[in-house]
């Protein structure tokens, strides 16, 4: 791509200068509940039960009482579900055309031949999620038989079960159905195949690392003698090769198992986010039944498990949580602690070394962590405790008791209640519900975070307290931020829209430890798109944990952060809101910006947003990448997010645009440029651009220097005309002297 050389007609005569290289700046580039039904009410289903593990029926709402935050609530409505099942089909009072549409969908139609009576009650339909992770042969065969028993008893009419299996992706087994003939299709379908084999490195890392405490014991003694005191800097020889490749290899061992584990943990927390979402459609209880030999949950997956959690409560959804690996030889508490100890005998023999001792006490920490989480007991129990579930462990005949999910399903109570704390922060709330009844216990969720907005896709849990700043009354920024958004009409991708959100330098609050000589951050940036209702149709979002060592942290601070995302929108007008919040500090910054669609139609000319850049650098990269909104040949451009340009900093004005041609036709557009101040045309120029490349597309930047400029808000109005057809963008700059 070429930058032309132009002329540009100004009271004055000023030329435009090539597009030129930019200085360069390192970027760093990363991508619980609310139970709201109106006017702020909370839902809440509740199921009780004797000690006998039967269904209490005859409580009412005076026997209940419900806290938040332990506070007592007013309940406001109160009421038994109890799904009684729907009679039997009689197939001779169901039409055929009946017959045919529901056999399309896997679903058998509910009788319409019942009493009188029976058909004026409303009917309850009740959902349920099978979803099977990654498991063994032998978990597979107990996943099974527990989930066929599961239907020995058959479906009712109104009762829908889906299949779902985890791996290294979500697969969908069979949509949810009453057909039960199609649910244990699905069942024998998808514990037929083998999942992905993960070998545990607990024991290899624990040797290794064992290991290198012996080599560099040996090592410092061989330093000691040869008299070089604690300077290794002159050690040759066996004992430090040996030592420097155990290191290697400990590190590739131990950074492949961070990796596996994040891997392994975002899939199982990503597909049963997926799930969870889509069951939040239907009112009422609904229950997922997760087979499971547990979930690895690294410190980089704990956000998305907690997600999960909070979206479940959100949606209504109890999970119930089966440890497929039935009874073992060794208790996970038993393999964990062995795992513990290993660890802490390797730490304790490298403590008085001259090994360095920050990094590794780093892994160790974080190793310590995972282990500490790697208990079955502790992610399945978490999942089912905090969403009114059920845990079944330690057997190997799991299906008797899965028939309390069906039980659970058709008998419980609904409550609702407005808080009496109308802050909305987005804070967790925790929720207790307790039956003056002795003799009984209650399954329920366990809280949500306090928001009072609802959005299209789950609610993370680091974005809940700057969701809630969004909606809140605007505030004052504690810092500063930058945001845009730029639409692209890419041929196939006529909607496209880039979202940039800047965090300079220094802006984000870094925590420091002394006694580990560390650092840490823990920030967040949110977008959410408007459309001209203020619906929203997109939230974009990602979290950002770092740390290191405090001989980085001023490295790190200078480095600052670009957040970028794309969203692809329907024709239209929206407005962006983006957030920058700092989980430390609670303080945040935010922006606010607009972005236009353009109707779509491939036989018009169509004209991306016109980009000021703020910098730009060599790229490397090819293929369909090299064709990235702010790739320009071999530069990739950063735009300018609404900031101004100043005269003696910045010197010139430089713009880009992308324009788009209709399919087949390689003639040469013609490019128009005027610049206006206060309503009234200060400078305009024409130029014919060359034609579209093979895919369309005619890339156009040019550099305006700005010595003759006045300061002040400028427009630029960009338009491209090719005989009859014309398109036309503007934009708004501000010239600082």
């Amino acid at each position: 791509m070429k930058c032309r050389t132009i002329t540009l007609f100004l009271v004055t005569s000023v030329g435009l200068l090539p597009l030129s290289a930019f200085s360069q700046r390192p970027a760093k580039e990363q991508d619980d509940e609310k139970i709201v039904v109106s006017t702020n009410e909370v839902v809440l289903d509740a199921v009780v039960k004797d000690k006998k593990g039967r269904a209490v029926k005859d409580l009412s709402a005076l026997d209940f009482e419900v806290l938040e935050d332990g506070v007592p609530q007013l309940v406001k409505s109160f009421r038994l579900i109890n799904r009684e099942p729907v009679p039997p089909i009689n197939s001779s009072a169901v039409s055929d055309i009946a017959k045919k549409s529901g056999a399309e969908q896997g679903i058998k139609p509910v009788d319409s031949s019942q009493p009188e009576k029976t058909k004026s009650s409303p009917v309850h339909f009740g959902a349920l999620a099978l979803v099977f992770d990654r498991l063994s042969p032998n978990a597979r065969s107990i996943a099974r038989q527990a989930s066929l028993s599961y239907l020995n008893d058959g479906l009712h009419p109104d009762d829908f079960v889906g299949v779902f299996g985890i791996d290294l992706s979500l697969r969908v087994l069979q949509r949810f159905t009453n057909n039960e003939a199609l649910v244990r299709a699905a069942i024998e379908r998808g514990l037929a195949h083998s999942s992905s084999s993960y070998a545990s490195a607990t024991d290899q890392i624990s040797d290794l690392s064992n290991q290198q405490a012996g080599l560099q014991s040996t090592l410092d003694s061989s330093i000691v003698g040869a008299g070089q005191g604690n300077d290794p800097s002159g050690t040759v020889g066996p004992p430090a090769a040996a030592q420097q490749f155990n290191a290697m290899t400990l590190n590739i061992v131990q950074g492949f198992e961070r990796l596996e584990h994040d891997q392994q943990g975002f899939a199982t927390t990503d597909g049963l986010l997926a799930i969870i979402d889509g069951m939040k459609q239907l009112p009422g209880r609904k229950a997922l039944i997760f087979f499971s030999e547990g979930v690895q949950l690294p410190t980089n997956v704990m956000t998305h498990f907690r997600s999960v959690i909070s979206n479940a409560n959100r949606a209504n959804v109890s999970i119930y949580a089966v440890d497929a690996a039935g009874l073992r030889a060794e208790s996970s508490d038993a393999q964990a602690g062995r795992a513990l100890t290993r660890l802490g005998q390797a730490r304790a023999r490298t403590a008085g070394s001259n090994q360095d001792p920050f990094g590794s006490m780093m892994q160790d920490l974080e190793r310590n962590e995972d282990l500490m989480r790697s208990n079955p007991d502790s992610a399945l129990g978490a999942l089912a405790d905090a969403t009114g579930g059920v845990l079944i462990a330690n057997t190997n005949e799991p299906g008797p008791r899965l028939r309390q999910v069906d039980q659970d399903l058709h008998s419980y109570y609904l409550l609702t209640y407005t808080p009496k704390n109308q802050t909305y922060d987005g804070r967790f709330r925790i929720i207790s519900v307790k039956v003056n009844r002795s003799g009984t216990d209650v399954q329920t969720r366990k809280g949500y975070y306090a928001l009072t907005n609802s959005y299209g896709t789950p609610v993370l849990s680091y974005e809940a307290p700057a969701l809630a700043l969004l909606s809140g009354a605007p505030q004052t920024n504690s810092f500063d931020s930058r945001a845009a958004a730029f639409s692209f009409p890419e041929s196939g991708r006529p909607g496209l829209v880039p979202v940039v959100v800047e965090v300079p330098p220094n802006a984000i609050t870094f925590a420091t430890d002394k006694d580990k000589k560390s650092f840490s951050a823990d920030f967040s940036v949110v977008v959410l798109i408007k459309d001209e209702s203020q619906r929203v149709v997109r939230k974009l979002s990602n979290q950002y944990l770092l740390r290191g060592p405090l001989d980085k942290l001023a490295s790190t601070k200078a480095g600052g952060v670009l957040f970028y995302r794309e969203a692809e929108l329907a024709p239209g007008r929206y407005t962006i809101a983006a957030i920058v919040y700092d989980a430390l500090t609670r303080q945040s910054s935010v922006n606010q910006s607009s972005v236009t669609v353009p109707e779509s139609d491939p036989t018009t000319l169509r004209l991306s947003s016109i980009v000021f850049i703020e910098k730009a650098e060599r790229s490397t990269l090819a293929g369909e990448q090299a064709r990235r909104p702010f790739q320009f040949g071999e530069v990739l451009v950063y735009p300018n997010l609404g900031g101004s340009v100043s005269k003696s900093k910045d010197k010139k004005l430089t713009l880009f645009v992308t324009i788009y041609t209709p399919k087949g036709d390689l003639s040469a557009p013609k490019l128009n440029l005027e610049i206006a101040r206060a309503n009234r045309a200060v400078g305009q120029f024409s130029y014919t651009l060359d034609p579209p490349d093979q895919t369309g597309r005619i890339q156009y930047a040019s550099a305006i220097p700005l010595d003759k400029f006045q300061t002040g808000e400028y427009e630029l109005k960009l338009a491209v005309q090719d005989g009859a057809r014309r398109v036309a963008r503007s934009e708004w700059v501000r010239i600082a002297p």
